[in-house]
């Protein structure tokens, strides 16, 4: 009996490890033709004559393109987190300032646009025609914003971060922002109206710098992006009061 569970669960085991990589396969290819085609020429069929398969085999892991598009927008929104908390535990690690892990996850962040540009383009660009994304990829795309929050709070408890000016709006961010924050960041981090307005702020400024540059907006204005880049999220931790090194 002892051998024959013991036989289930080897093949219980054998069975989840071929699904998964199935489906790292799967996103495999799909991130391919993203990259080729774009969003529009992203479908099942497609996939799976790439992968060798029927058609039915790809349904049996995403029941529609909708769902392998949702699939893709988490991996890269996952990724986009990693990469950035990453980012910021090295420079804490390393005696930065808050400040300057901001710019350490901001260059991080960059970094990844460049790289990847099609994923960036996915969930950063412009939205697919049809497509909405659905609530289970917002914990995922949260996750830069919490790494952001974690730079303002870190500087607010080492007293590196100082008074702005105008004074924040009253109610400014939504209470559904601020409850989300506290249930992630729990007591990991202080937060109230005007330092989440803060985080806000910088999330802002490095999404909206990364896409200037990353979508050519910025063509024929300057002969530096790097540069460009760093001044821009340089002035943006100034604006919030994030202390910088005058270097």
């Amino acid at each position: 009996m002892m051998g024959a569970v013991n036989g289930s669960a080897g093949a219980g085991g054998a069975r989840a490890r071929a699904r998964a990589q199935f489906m790292a396969d799967l996103l495999a290819v799909a991130r391919e033709r993203l990259a080729a085609e774009g969003p529009a020429g992203l479908s099942l069929r497609a996939v799976a004559r790439e992968l060798g398969v029927a058609s039915s085999a790809v349904y049996r892991y995403v029941a529609s393109r909708d769902a392998l598009l949702t699939a893709l927008v988490i991996e890269a929104y996952e990724e986009v987190g990693e990469v950035c908390e990453r980012a910021l535990a090295e420079a804490l690690e390393a005696g930065r300032t808050p400040a300057e892990a901001w710019l350490a996850v901001g260059r991080a962040f960059r970094r990844y646009a460049l790289e990847h540009r099609s994923s960036f383009e996915l969930v950063f660009g412009t939205p697919v025609p049809g497509y909405a994304a659905p609530p289970e990829t917002v914990a995922a795309a949260a996750r830069l914003w919490f790494v952001i929050a974690r730079v303002c709070a870190a500087a607010a408890a080492r007293g590196e971060l100082d008074p702005v000016g105008p004074p924040p709006v009253k109610d400014l961010m939504d209470p559904e922002v601020l409850a989300m924050a506290r249930e992630h960041l729990g007591e990991e981090v202080a937060l109230d109206d005007a330092l989440v307005a803060r985080a806000v702020t910088l999330w802002v400024s490095l999404v909206g710098t990364t896409c200037a540059e990353v979508f050519g907006h910025l063509r024929g204005m300057t002969h530096d992006h790097p540069a460009l880049f760093e001044l821009t999220l340089a002035t943006a931790a100034v604006g919030v009061g994030l202390r910088l090194p005058a270097s």
